[in-house]
């Protein structure tokens, strides 16, 4: 893709769901194929590193926060957790095969979320309305939940995600 090239994201979702001859509906997914994603994308070099997988209706997703995403001593930054939140939630968007955009994301803090630990993010459609997508979403580290996530995605013409020149 040259710079200033829109990307056409539906395309890209197309072609990594035929490179893998559908959805893996149970085991480990190849990370959406997006390599240029914001959060976690192998292009981007200060990308936090995921390990996404399908486990029945659920994404899940293990990753470390190092000390690079460190805010408070031995805490990780807030909002590289909801980010990470909100990287997790769009690839239940992906498994929908439903073009939509993060129209609020609402992250709880439960306990410390710490840095140079495995956490564990899983996400889950919780339900429809329209043309909102309502996804909950838990991090922990062990057993202990260590932040709650609530998201309402917004379907979109799919249109938008095949690089239209407005995508209004």
């Amino acid at each position: 893709m040259r710079e200033g090239e829109r990307r056409d994201r539906l395309a890209l979702i197309r072609s990594v769901i035929a490179a893998r001859g559908g959805l893996d509906q149970s085991g480990f997914m190849a990370n959406s194929g997006f390599d240029d994603r914001a959060v976690a994308g192998t292009a981007n070099p200060t990308s936090i590193d995921l390990d996404v997988r399908y486990e029945g209706d659920e994404v899940v997703a293990d990753l470390i926060l190092r000390h690079a995403f460190e805010g408070a001593p031995g805490r990780a930054h807030g909002g590289i957790v909801a980010a990470a939140f909100d990287d997790v939630t769009g690839f239940v968007i992906g498994r929908l095969e439903e073009p939509a955009f993060t129209g609020e994301l609402t992250v709880r803090f439960v306990a410390p979320v710490p840095v140079e630990e495995t956490i564990v993010i899983r996400a889950r459609l919780e339900s429809r309305e329209r043309r909102k997508l309502f996804i909950v979403a838990e991090a922990t580290v062990g057993e202990d939940v260590v932040a709650t996530c609530h998201a309402i995605y917004i379907k979109v013409d799919p249109a938008i995600f095949a690089g239209s020149p407005d995508p209004r």
